[in-house]
């Protein structure tokens, strides 16, 4: 197996034109077996205002598209936090995990169901549970407590930031522990669910968070690309070449925290999307991040929703969480990359 390498306006043409067609297939699977003829009649009279089969409608447009676009934002903004990751600590095997915001959004949520059980019954919030807010609130301050203690006077060691987000995610690991051991069957099967990530909890409102924070970032993330360029140099280079390191780095950490954070906070946790895109996508098309973010928005995108899409029809009636499928997808073929770049060298 080998990847050939091939110029990045074209990767990204075919990933584009990739997407669509994964979407629409991934439309037709489910319980409910619905045809891709049936599926396009469908959307061609939903655009066009005529009418619609009552049942046909709730499962395409009610259930599935709102669970399948989550997916494509969810996956989009996991990939290119990857990819800026792995520019900022230069390194291709890091991923968002690093700065411990996972870890922190872990334990938000273990937090928010273990001990606000009944609240969370009653459902306060509509569109948003309390064990989403707990999650975004623990990742969000797991990443500013890793900042802080990374920074000083001479300003952010990634080196530090690295070895700091590996101590957060073994505390968060020890924590999640302990409040599984005072759990009930009940509490501790909702925490080991939503750590294996699951996006069958999908709703318009939790589509149009993603989508506002995904957008935004990946309009945002490309900004910066001319400086992850000179970063992979060094910083030291990238000082000389008149790039703003220490604000570069803050920007970057930051709305890497709050991408993360959200995505956590909506889906639980799904894995190994951040880390194996940008790294796949930098051995076709090369290290140059003006390509390199937004062709792993759109890998990224398409393989949570190729997992999400199995993860519905594998084990039917019943559904796989989506966390397990895309590190069952991803880690052999990750594996097997590793070990062809191993016998290169």
């Amino acid at each position: 197996m080998e990847l050939r390498p091939v110029s990045a306006p074209l990767l990204i043409w075919i990933l584009a034109l990739l997407l669509p067609a994964v979407l629409l297939l991934s439309m037709t699977l489910g319980t409910v077996d619905i045809s891709v003829a049936e599926a396009l009649e469908a959307t061609a009279n939903a655009l066009l205002g005529n009418a619609v089969p009552e049942q046909i409608y709730t499962i395409l447009f009610d259930i599935r598209l709102s669970r399948i676009l989550l997916a494509i934002f969810i996956g989009a903004m996991l990939a290119s936090t990857g990819a800026v990751m792995q520019g900022l600590f230069r390194n291709p095997l890091a991923d968002p995990s690093l700065i411990g915001v996972s870890g922190g959004a872990s334990v938000g949520a273990s937090v928010m169901i273990v001990m606000a059980a009944g609240l969370i019954e009653t459902g306060l919030l509509v569109g948003l549970s309390l064990v989403a807010m707990g999650a975004f609130a623990g990742g969000l301050a797991a990443t500013l407590l890793v900042y802080r203690l990374a920074t000083s006077g001479i300003g952010t060691s990634v080196t530090t930031m690295l070895l700091v987000g590996i101590a957060i995610g073994a505390l968060a690991g020890a924590l999640n522990s302990l409040l599984g051991y005072f759990s009930d069957n009940d509490m501790l099967r909702q925490i080991s669910l939503w750590q294996m990530g699951n996006l069958s909890g999908a709703n318009w409102t939790k589509v149009a968070i993603m989508a506002l924070v995904a957008g935004s970032l990946l309009v945002l993330f490309p900004r910066d690309s001319e400086a992850l360029n000179a970063l992979l140099l060094g910083e030291s280079e990238a000082r000389h070449l008149g790039i703003d390191v220490q604000r570069v780095k803050r920007r970057l950490i930051m709305l890497t925290a709050l991408g993360v954070s959200v995505s956590v906070a909506l889906a639980g946790m799904v894995g190994f999307v951040g880390l194996i895109i940008p790294h796949l996508v930098r051995l076709v098309i090369g290290p140059d991040h003006r390509w390199l973010i937004p062709s792993s928005a759109l890998a990224g995108a398409i393989l949570l929703l190729v997992a999400d899409s199995l993860a519905r029809v594998l084990v039917i009636p019943a559904e796989l969480p989506t966390g397990i499928l895309t590190a069952l997808l991803g880690a052999p073929f990750f594996i097997a990359l590793l070990l062809q770049q191993r016998r290169k060298v």
